[in-house]
């Protein structure tokens, strides 16, 4: 997607649809031809003719929130393993939708420690279920560990695949940017646990409103940064040059869309990242039951994690 304005607090509750493969269909140029291009695919492109595989691929597990799923998820998987980086033995990478909502309606929200009955290290202390960084740490820990079983269950393992999170203003947040930090912490505690590589899709607006500044004592100050808001092949190049989310990291892809598809680019600094040794993933969770209706026709309902 390209990169959007910030919406006002009181429709962040609203706005759930996001993610990097929502491509606008305005007139953008096309991306040229000798260029070493990737995609990424998700939900909004099911049933849609998919390209040929290239170079490289991302495929989103969700179907726009952290709750829902992408109900193409294991034929995008399929297609993207076909592309050039994995016949090399570089699994492709996944990208899964983040949000922080705090207590509110009906989502769920935990209340103390424990995920699926497991109590968990809590670098913020213990949750009460307010809208608190503690509550928010274990609330992304947990959206961690629902994506997980949600890519078993589709049957592509965790285990050498690079993880993106995606943040943006399209999903809800709280106003405590220290909260919404946690969020992302807790998420990538749960998936560097599990022995991947994280990464972090935004725009520098869109992180800055919903993060800010990231301290070196944080998880998410080293990860990879992907920037979204390129429009052609060669401003993906130059944006290549931009500040990455934070600090620690760098910019390792950059987006633009054409048509009706995204397109990434690799930035020259950042290889592709070798297999690492094999690790044993955490238990994913047991199968969830049918929900007795979803949102929308194009993506389904999936539960969080049970708090015990």
């Amino acid at each position: 997607m390209k990169a959007r304005a910030i919406l006002a607090a009181a429709c962040l509750l609203l706005a759930w649809q996001a993610g990097p493969a929502r491509a606008d269909s305005g007139a953008v140029p096309l991306p040229q031809e000798s260029a070493v291009l990737g995609n990424d695919v998700s939900w909004p492109q099911c049933g849609g003719q998919l390209p040929a595989p290239p170079a490289f691929a991302v495929v989103g597990v969700n179907g726009g929130r952290p709750t829902t799923a992408n109900p193409c998820l294991a034929e995008q998987l399929a297609w993207a393993d076909r592309s050039s980086e994995a016949a090399a033995g570089v699994p492709s990478a996944i990208y899964v939708n983040t949000a922080s909502t705090g207590p509110v309606g009906s989502l769920w929200w935990p209340g103390n420690n424990s995920v699926m009955g497991a109590d968990i290290a809590n670098p913020y202390g213990m949750c009460d279920g307010t809208a608190s960084p503690a509550c928010a740490y274990v609330h992304g820990y947990a959206m961690a560990y629902n994506d997980a079983g949600s890519l078993a269950g589709a049957g592509g393992g965790a285990a050498h695949r690079t993880w993106w999170l995606d943040v943006e203003t399209g999903n809800s947040w709280l106003s405590n940017k220290a909260a919404n930090t946690a969020e992302l912490e807790g998420m990538t505690a749960y998936l560097q646990g599990a022995g991947v590589e994280v990464g972090i899709y935004s725009t520098g607006y869109q992180f800055g409103e919903i993060v800010g500044d990231v301290g070196p004592h944080s998880n998410l100050y080293s990860l990879m940064s992907w920037l979204a808001g390129a429009e052609s092949t060669s401003s993906a190049a130059d944006l290549c040059g931009a500040a990455p989310l934070t600090s620690g990291g760098v910019v390792a892809l950059t987006q633009f869309t054409a048509g009706n598809l995204d397109y990434n680019f690799r930035c020259p600094v950042a290889q592709p990242v070798a297999p690492p040794p094999a690790l044993a993933p955490p238990a994913a969770p047991e199968p969830a039951p049918a929900p007795a209706k979803t949102r929308s026709n194009r993506y389904a309902e999936i539960p969080a994690a049970q708090i015990a």
